[in-house]
């Protein structure tokens, strides 16, 4: 269970504690009839339904409680910088970086595609950066160091060279032809 989670909880031989839509709190804690705060956090469904078991066997005797889990944190991606997409993307089975960048539309004429930084978070305080070479992989056509993207990965595609001092090049098209009558 992670912040935001929401569950059911039933019970089959005291209807009278159910609960519909219990919602994790931002601080891992969920607020239940009869037992007050629980800490549920970092929990699977079969923790969690044994933290409920025991705390409402306080309360009651051998309680039978299901959990079902109702709307949950799915694990994404997000993509920034220079590709046609920017934003977060939901991270299904096996997703390398170019699969994401593929996913995220690609990369924008303006992207230094040599130098896309993928940043992991390593825990809560510390995260690791790496740069990845995408067109030496593409020119090559060794994608075998590829890496797969992990929940909450974030690649970043920053500008080329062109792109920083394309805006400051004259245009060569204004005013240097008139139309044919």
């Amino acid at each position: 269970m992670e912040p935001s989670d929401t569950f059911d909880i039933n019970f089959d031989l005291s209807p009278e504690f159910n609960q519909q839509g219990v919602t994790v709190q931002p601080d891992g804690f969920v607020t239940l009839h009869g037992v007050g705060d629980v800490k549920v956090q970092g929990q699977t469904v079969p923790e969690l339904t044994e933290t409920l078991r025991t705390a409402y066997g306080k309360i009651l005797n051998n309680p039978n409680i299901s959990v079902v889990l109702k709307d949950f944190q799915k694990p994404y991606f997000i993509a920034d910088g220079q590709v046609a997409r920017p934003g977060k993307y939901e991270l299904r089975a096996d997703t390398t970086l170019t699969e994401a960048v593929a996913m995220a539309g690609g990369f924008l004429d303006s992207a230094k595609h040599s130098q896309v930084v993928l940043f992991r978070r390593v825990d809560d305080n510390w995260s690791s950066a790496e740069l990845i070479d995408v067109k030496k992989m593409q020119a090559q056509r060794n994608l075998r160091e590829d890496p797969f993207l992990h929940p909450g990965d974030m690649l970043f595609v920053p500008k080329n060279r062109l792109s920083k001092v394309k805006a400051f090049l004259p245009n060569a098209n204004i005013g240097a032809f008139a139309p044919i009558p």
